[in-house]
């Protein structure tokens, strides 16, 4: 990195910080503190909420997800729609009626104090560790490309994070994301020009295209009703729907963004932009991913994108056969990129054929190579992730783009891991204060809430921040943070829907049958009986359906 990048890194977070800080700080009443005075503006809500969901991991995991499997994962938001349609129509409205500072709230004036702290519970434990992965996520990528400190990338971003949210709260935290927001767009934007600036000259977009499309990255729809495939228009539309509606409907670090709306219509406009906007901005950075891929069909790409791999494997008696791969790799490489420029000329379909050939041995070798990485990683016994989906981007950032946007882009990173985690331990911190100790011990009242929901802010961070330092890469992040959030969606959504459609229902029977239900879905997870999407649509229906037998049960003990 040039001096230029670290003066255009460090001035975005710090601009960020210190103005949100200042301009945020002093709310003294609950309202102000959690609700932000309840005065926000449709357009903050419905940008606040894009850049809750915009984590570093999005950045960082979407582009490299695209550059291996196509745009096939916006299938994933198909349901998103969907849900912000209920969401709007069903959750909202009660809430915004009952005046309510969380979701959870609810839950006690439908059922009763257990159920609602047994729900806040769920929120506490599944958002935690996500928010520890969003600091986790750019901090363990960041450090492996650039050298960095982990342990001091963590603290930074938890720091940085806690020192606005602690002031300002839920208004500090609509105040900065929109800046963020507009960071993000720009820096994403900057980079596809300068992705399709790189590419040869005779390469246009059209062409660019063409190559994608040869190569099976342009593909968005699958019909299959395999299981075993993840990302389909089924599992997108019916478990996406699912876990849309639960994310928005009961995950407080969302339903917080919106309940500081100004109105009851500017709650449902700020929800609705996100809904129209969402999977075109998700289509666009996985367009970047695919382009990403483009620009590597005519320019060498290492054989594995994580730095740390080569370095492992050498001095090992690994290292000739990984010198071998290399060579066969860069034969594939130039081959390939023959028989491109060919295929872009004639258009002959033939060419296909040795165009997937040649993408299944240049697959093979970068599996190969993972094996031998994990050898010499077992022999050296130093731990380094072998599956470098999550470091293609910042590979191709740091190599290709000019200096002054690595800066620009390392920020928006940077910024994306924050906006995501001010989020997230704002609604913790909230959700600690208003629905656990509030509701239990006696002397935290409304008039000393909100310094116990600034301590609880620290406490949460700092629990993210710990988090973050134990925690391991998985296949994806981006899948990771998904997974978490659909072991105990399903379930939150399902009570929430008891407690809305379900009336004869009773808190007892929600009760028991919301922990036989979770216990159920972390064990069909563990085995993985389906894909993780479904996890969100089985426990949905399965808590509906255990409760209402538990429910029935009772009825038959009370009468007899």
């Amino acid at each position: 990195m040039q001096n230029l990048d670290w003066f255009v890194l460090i001035f975005t977070l710090l601009v960020i910080v210190v103005y949100g800080t200042i301009k945020t700080s002093g709310a003294k009443t609950a309202k102000d503190y959690i609700k932000a005075g309840s005065n926000a503006k449709w357009w903050t809500i419905g940008l606040s909420v894009m850049a809750t969901q915009a984590s570093a991991i999005t950045f960082l995991s979407t582009p490299g997800q695209a550059f291996n499997d196509g745009l096939g994962f916006v299938q994933f938001y198909f349901g998103l729609p969907i849900a912000i349609i209920v969401v709007c129509t069903v959750f909202i409205p009660i809430y915004h009626k009952l005046k309510v500072y969380t979701a959870y709230e609810f839950l006690e004036t439908r059922f009763d104090l257990k159920t609602r702290s047994l729900t806040a519970t769920l929120f506490l434990i599944q958002r935690s560790l996500s928010a520890g992965i969003t600091i986790f996520a750019p901090s363990i990528i960041l450090s492996t490309v650039l050298g960095w400190d982990l342990l001091t990338l963590n603290i930074i971003i938890g720091a940085l994070v806690i020192i606005y949210t602690v002031s300002g709260g839920t208004k500090a935290v609509n105040y900065t994301q929109k800046y963020q927001m507009a960071i993000i767009l720009i820096g994403l934007v900057i980079v596809l020009f300068t992705i399709l600036n790189l590419l040869p000259e005779n390469i246009n977009f059209s062409n660019a295209i063409k190559i994608a499309s040869v190569n099976s990255k342009m593909e968005v729809l699958n019909f299959s009703f395999d299981l075993e495939n993840r990302y389909t228009v089924w599992s997108g539309i019916l478990g996406g729907t699912f876990l849309m509606m639960s994310y928005f409907g009961t995950d407080q670090s969302q339903v917080q963004r919106y309940l500081s709306g100004k109105s009851l219509k500017e709650m449902q406009l700020g929800m609705l932009f996100n809904g129209v906007f969402k999977i075109p901005m998700q289509f666009f950075i996985l367009f970047i991913g695919v382009m990403v891929f483009v620009f590597y069909q005519y320019n060498p790409s290492p054989l594995n994108f994580n730095p740390q791999a080569a370095k492992v494997v050498s001095d090992t008696s690994f290292q000739d056969e990984y010198i071998e791969l290399e060579e066969n790799l860069k034969n594939n490489f130039e081959e390939k990129t023959l028989i491109l420029n060919e295929f872009l000329i004639t258009e002959n379909l033939e060419l296909k054929n040795k165009i997937d050939h040649l993408s299944n041995e240049e697959k093979n070798l970068r599996e190969r190579a993972k094996i031998l990485i994990e050898k010499a990683s077992d022999f050296k016994q130093e731990k380094v992730e072998t599956n470098d989906k999550d470091y293609v981007f910042i590979n191709f950032i740091l190599e290709n783009l000019p200096k002054g946007l690595i800066g620009l882009l390392l920020a928006v990173i940077l910024s994306a891991a924050m906006s995501s985690t001010s989020s997230e331990i704002n609604a913790l911190a909230t959700t600690t204060s208003v629905d656990i100790l509030k509701r239990n011990f006696k002397r935290i009242t409304d008039e000393n809430i909100v310094y116990y929901t600034k301590l609880m802010t620290l406490f949460w961070g700092l629990c993210a921040i710990a988090i973050a330092c134990v925690a391991y890469l998985a296949d994806n992040l981006i899948q990771l943070v998904n997974i978490i959030g659909s072991i105990f969606y399903g379930n939150v959504l399902g009570i929430f829907l008891i407690a809305f459609f379900f009336k004869k229902i009773k808190s007892n029977a929600v009760f028991s049958g919301a922990i036989i239900t979770q216990a159920i879905i972390i064990i069909a997870w563990f085995y993985e009986w389906m894909p993780f999407l479904w996890l969100n649509v089985f426990g949905c229906v399965l808590v509906i359906l255990i409760s209402s037998i538990i429910n029935m049960i009772i009825k038959k003990i009370k009468i007899s």
